[in-house]
């Protein structure tokens, strides 16, 4: 368990950071990006829960968790040195869970016959926030994960990419199950 005694360390004043490997690292790094972005999402998810409850309230709570799991997986990469604890790694029963839930969720939505527009319910909008910043979280996972010497868990990508996609399909279930989705109409305002 973590256990933080004091908040500030002054370590980063001069731009540096250390993952949970005690490695130094520079705070602009692509890492810290992957991870610090998980972490906006983290929060932006914290706001919908504010608009959320029953199982939806309980999904996003142990996406939030599943998310610091994330953070930890991000800032222990695998380098192959001994290490004094078992790293916490995100794994597929993560993954497959999402993927049980979106079908879940979409067996009672309508399919989609048009894009539709970030909002409706204020539930919805929290959702479709926390979508695009789990899609710029995934693009930061996966252009560390493409930069030499800087391992990335795959089963992590796959977590994120999934993750998203639960984001779209939560917020078309917090609309009614899509009956107060807006439609994007193309060229509507030339």
């Amino acid at each position: 368990m973590v256990r933080l005694d004091k908040i500030y360390t002054r370590a980063g004043d001069m731009g540096s950071t250390s993952l949970a490997t005690g490695e130094p690292i520079a705070k602009w790094h692509p890492r810290v990006a992957a991870y610090g972005t998980v972490d906006e999402l983290n929060a932006a998810l914290g706001v919908a829960a504010l608009e959320a409850e029953g199982d939806m309230l309980a999904a996003i709570r142990r996406i939030q968790n599943d998310l610091f799991d994330l953070g930890a997986d991000l800032a222990t990469p695998e380098r192959g040195r001994v290490l004094e604890w078992t790293p916490l790694r995100i794994i597929e029963s993560q993954v497959t869970r999402l993927e049980a839930e979106i079908d879940a969720m979409n067996a009672v939505i309508a399919p989609l016959d048009s894009f539709i527009l970030p909002g409706g319910s204020r539930l919805a909008a929290a959702l479709h926030v926390a979508r695009t910043l789990c899609r710029r979280a995934e693009r930061h996972v996966a252009e560390l994960g493409a930069l030499e010497n800087e391992p990335v868990n795959p089963v992590a990508l796959a977590f994120i990419n999934r993750l998203s996609d639960w984001l779209f399909v939560a917020g078309r279930a917090a609309n009614k199950n899509g009956a107060d989705d807006v439609k994007w109409v193309p060229g509507a305002n030339r």
